[in-house]
């Protein structure tokens, strides 16, 4: 076992071939700044989402120290754009090699690898920042926000949309009490993507793919183009479907404005449960408890592709993607782009929220500024953590077939065992948590 790693390790250190270039020269010392006091990053996944955070965070004055990607492929164009970073195919290699050379992580690798790939770092030390949702299930976002806390790093859970000044005016809106107390929310995105069934078909694994370092942590199945490089968001062993990919965006909206806790129930409906893949529609309805002056409140998320019944029955325009609070006094439909009070009528001569919270800083820089000056970002993983859990639950509900009552404190869903093998996954030996 110990030559096998030692193995693996010799081969990821040489990844990359023609690309790989060390530090000498760069002026990087060993747990030391750089001469322009500029944050050293490495980034783990360098193509597709992973290359735009990337450019994101180059932006905002860092030194990408280096790259780390199991698709040579995929990872090429940022490969070339930064040919002084350090290559690699296994985080947990480049974690060891550059420990006293980085100051922080940047996880954008498929749901499955979040948790292990951060929690590492995190627990060398170093600042984190990670792609949303922020795990693949409940336990893990519960162990990730915990380690931030313990190690006191800087993180921040990549919902863009939460540093956009929209959401922002949402959440002032609903603290402004114009629509009144809010009992009843919807939350829906569009969409029929998911469904399917595993592939019986073995194509050869693509010579610039590691497969076995993409599964990481789940158990082992022949490589297949129907799971990477993208659509292994519908897959259950390695997504979360559209409750994660886009989930955890639109429900930022209500966690944030109505200071959601934990739900007490969770239930959840759609069409028959596939072992395999998400559902192309879901509903989940979720009974939420009075917190402080807030009263009970009953939250629905839909992934639907007509948008959910409440359009109708309220002649609102169907929307692909949205939220709409019913408070006492009225409604308030919120997007990532615009707002609209109802009905009209009562609030023709509405000009806006009185703006409470600050201006915010683009996503990635808020964090970097975070790191480099002290500070907590607005989606650091303590809040990243509890909605992705709430997002989770979700899925758990649909896969249990069983309306749960959620005991945040035990973690676990009282009355339901067979629940927790989606709370707490099994993984494969070599990927620890």
């Amino acid at each position: 076992m110990k030559k096998e790693i030692r193995r693996r390790e010799m081969l990821s250190r040489t990844a990359f071939a023609g690309l790989t270039f060390s530090l000498v020269g760069s002026g990087l010392k060993a747990g030391g700044k750089a001469p322009s006091d500029k944050l050293n990053v490495a980034f783990i996944g360098a193509g597709g989402r992973g290359r735009a955070n990337v450019d994101a965070v180059a932006k905002c004055g860092t030194n990408v120290v280096a790259l780390c990607d199991v698709d040579e492929k995929r990872s090429a164009e940022t490969a070339r754009k930064y040919p002084w970073a350090k290559k690699y195919h296994d985080y947990r290699v480049m974690l060891r090699d550059l420990r006293r050379q980085i100051d922080a992580v940047v996880v954008s690798t498929p749901d499955h690898n979040h948790a292990g790939a951060a929690v590492m770092a995190m627990r060398m030390g170093k600042h984190c920042y990670c792609e949303k949702p922020l795990s693949h299930c409940v336990h893990e976002a519960r162990v990730m926000a915990r380690t931030a806390a313990e190690e006191k790093v800087v993180t921040q859970l990549g919902t863009q949309h939460h540093s956009e000044p929209m959401e922002r005016r949402a959440v002032e809106i609903v603290w402004s009490g114009v629509i009144g107390k809010v009992k009843e929310c919807h939350v829906w995105i569009g969409g029929s993507r998911g469904g399917g069934t595993r592939p019986t078909d073995t194509p050869p694994v693509p010579p610039t793919l590691k497969w076995d370092l993409w599964l990481g942590p789940r158990p082992y199945r022949p490589y297949h183009p129907a799971y990477a490089p993208y659509k292994w968001r519908f897959w259950w062993d390695f997504g979360t479907g559209e409750t994660g990919n886009n989930g955890v965006h639109i429900m930022d909206f209500p966690f944030w404005a109505l200071k959601l806790g934990y739900p007490a129930t969770v239930e959840a409906e759609g069409p028959p449960v596939s072992p395999e893949t998400s559902p192309r529609r879901m509903h989940v309805t979720y009974a939420f408890p009075a917190r402080g002056d807030q009263p009970p409140l009953n939250l629905h998320f839909y992934h639907i592709k007509e948008g959910p019944p409440v359009l109708k029955k309220y002649n609102i325009p169907h929307i692909d993607s949205a939220t709409l609070f019913m408070g006492e006094k009225g409604m308030l439909l919120a997007t990532y782009s615009k707002w609209k009070l109802y009905p009209e009528k009562n609030f023709a001569d509405y000009k806006g929220p009185k703006p409470i919270l600050p201006e915010p800083v683009e996503h990635h820089r808020e964090w970097v500024l975070a790191c480099k000056n002290g500070g907590t970002p607005s989606c650091n993983f303590s809040y990243g953590a509890k909605l992705t859990e709430i997002v989770l639950l979700g899925n758990v509900a649909y896969r249990t077939g069983k309306k749960l009552a959620w005991d945040a404190e035990k973690e676990e869903a009282t009355g339901c065992p067979e629940a927790a093998r989606y709370i707490w996954e099994k993984r494969r030996p070599g990927w620890p948590l």
